[in-house]
């Protein structure tokens, strides 16, 4: 359904590491850099941040959350372990199961450096 996510920075350098070491857990190389944006390009879509063309400053969405797909609750840990580590504040509950209408989720939260509410979730077997 979609091609791809791009959020707001205010700082591309350093969005770009915290999202290089952040992804890096999922197995997504280093972003492209082009211009005032970087990309990150997998097989099953694009994830990109940039600095806003209107020039005013980035601001996070209320109520909004991107969303990374893990492969296992340990790579869920890395990911979020590698945000924290790179200036990323966890929020939300601590990284764990969650029980839903969809099923059992593994979710790990954290906000990157803009304050953007970001999570990786992997998909508990049924």
């Amino acid at each position: 359904m979609f091609s791809h996510v791009m959020i707001g920075t205010n700082d591309l350098d350093k969005a770009k590491a915290f999202y290089d070491a952040l992804l890096g857990t999922l197995g997504v190389r280093p972003a492209k850099v082009d211009g005032h944006r970087i990309f990150y390009f997998t097989k099953t879509g694009v994830f990109s941040v940039t600095k806003p063309i209107n020039g005013q400053p980035a601001t996070p969405a209320n109520g909004g959350t991107i969303g990374f797909a893990a492969d296992s609750p340990e790579q869920a840990d890395a990911w979020h372990a590698a945000g924290i580590a790179n200036g990323g504040t966890t929020c939300e509950n601590p990284p764990g199961v969650r029980e839903g209408p969809g099923g059992k989720l593994y979710l790990a939260y954290l906000r990157d450096l803009d304050g953007n509410k970001i999570c990786a979730m992997h998909r508990m077997p049924a």
